[in-house]
């Protein structure tokens, strides 16, 4: 396994104990599935799991993580608890269809692991569609992602047996959001889960994807996420990361786009240990349009890399990526923004930016925004600022009576609502300037002294100050 100079460490030799178990278990069956498990257990026995010897995981160090033997089989949990029962989501009165992952496989105390609606509508659990639909899985599942893509793809593929299932029908546009809740509850597990939407033509979509601790038992998740969107589709994807400060967590999303499709990614990190998103989008067809932005709260010794990859590979599509972050004490983070134009991606119009605020001298930022451009017809640019909060605007509220910790809270909010303001449900949106709010004074908890007062029925929420003048 790997180069002889390389050490392997614990997690590595308990994934390959179990992977060629499983392996060698299904050797005598035949079909797609053995293939892909085959070809993933050949990448992870070259390459092992991702380390800072990489390029792209330079400024990402999980070696510690890889000293606990993480297992990576999770029994299957008893339906004998409602998810309320379990655990209490942080996004209180947003109208939604509920579905939950725990421990890895599929959780529903009313037993129906598959839904399918009068309009087409489908969503549930992704080992049980496997065996009901296998006519997506075919053609979607593990081909928008490869089984090769990466380490991570390969060790995903090893072991994910659930994850969720959503397929929407030509033409059909879903009014109430899907909210995906993603718990756990037991420790020393590496939970490793698979996901597939596919979006028919001319359909829309709303999906909410909250990764949240119950606990503070150490854990290691690894989320694979693959979206097909049809021609004029649409999907607005919010990502909600509030996890502790024990876990790690992967979460790799890939979108292959059509012609003409829209797709609009929020990622908003408040809490974890060590955090990495990979958004891969494809702009495969002409006129698609990819929106991506994120918001990362970062403090103690935490850490978050997002790695976004855009590719225009069809003219006259558009991108645009603006990614924000706040890291105080000690904490880290990464952004790496690549952006790929292929030569017959004429008129093309791409742009990304990431801007920082460190609190702290010990707190640190790796920004890496990058271009390369093979079209002569094309509109694109990057940029990246780190600094400070801005002495003269803190200077210009304290002078108004504003306490300086307030002053400070004020600021670092308005700095964090270009990116809340974009949340285009406002129920969504109002619980997320909340947990902004919260997150910004060290924690998601309540303080009544606080300027930032968050919504409550006999407390509304009110600004003296016009933010956006600041």
């Amino acid at each position: 396994m790997k180069s002889k100079n390389k050490i392997i460490t614990p997690l590595e030799k308990e994934l390959l104990k179990v992977a060629e178990a499983k392996v060698l278990s299904l050797e005598k069956k035949s079909g797609s599935d053995f293939e892909e498990l085959h070809k993933a257990l050949k990448v992870f026995k070259e390459k092992g799991l991702p380390d800072k010897n990489l390029e792209k995981w330079r400024n990402t160090d999980l070696f510690e993580w890889y000293q606990k033997p993480f297992s990576p089989v999770a029994e299957k949990e008893k339906f004998t608890k409602e998810v309320d029962d379990i655990f209490q989501c942080t996004v209180q009165g947003f109208d939604s269809n509920v579905v939950s992952i725990l421990n890895g496989h599929y959780y529903s105390p009313e037993r129906t692991t598959l839904q399918s609606f009068k309009n087409g509508l489908i969503i549930g659990s992704l080992a049980k569609a496997k065996t009901q639909y296998p006519q997506y899985f075919k053609k979607y599942y593990n081909k928008i992602a490869p089984v090769d893509t990466n380490e991570i793809t390969a060790v995903n593929t090893l072991f994910a047996e659930d994850g969720v299932f959503i397929y929407v029908p030509d033409g059909v546009e879903v009014e109430l959001p899907v909210q995906l809740i993603k718990l756990v509850n037991k420790r020393g597990l590496m939970l490793n889960t698979h996901n597939l939407i596919v979006l028919g033509k001319n359909s829309s979509f709303t999906f909410l994807h909250c990764d949240d601790s119950i606990n503070h038992d150490d854990s290691f998740i690894n989320t694979l996420t693959e979206v097909h969107l049809g021609e004029n589709a649409s999907l607005d994807l919010y990502k909600l990361q509030n996890i502790n400060d024990e876990t790690v967590l992967l979460n790799s999303s890939f979108f292959s786009m059509e012609r003409n499709s829209r797709l609009k990614v929020n990622v908003l990190t408040f809490n974890g240990g060590s955090i990495r998103n990979e958004l891969h989008v494809n702009l495969n067809g002409e006129g698609a349009e990819a929106d991506l932005s994120g918001l990362y709260l970062m403090d103690k010794k935490q850490h978050i890399d997002n790695q976004v990859y855009v590719n225009h590979n069809a003219p006259h599509c558009n991108s645009n990526e603006v990614f924000k972050g706040i890291l105080d004490e000690e904490a880290s983070a990464v952004f790496n923004g690549y952006i790929f134009v292929e030569r017959d991606a004429q008129k093309t119009n791409a742009f990304q930016r990431n801007n920082n605020i460190l609190m702290t001298s010990t707190a640190k930022v790796n920004t890496m925004p990058f271009l390369e451009i093979y079209a002569d017809d094309v509109q694109c640019s990057h940029g990246a600022t780190v600094g400070q909060l801005d002495n003269e605007a803190m200077f210009y509220l304290m002078q108004r009576g504003i306490p300086f910790e307030d002053a400070r809270m004020l600021l670092m909010f308005a700095f964090a609502a270009e990116i809340t303001d974009d949340i285009k449900i406002e129920t969504l949106k109002t619980n997320i300037d909340d947990m902004v709010k919260k997150r910004l004074r060290g924690e998601l908890s309540i303080c009544d002294r606080c300027v930032l007062h968050c919504t409550t029925p006999d407390k509304p929420i009110e600004f003296e100050i016009d933010l956006s003048k600041i």
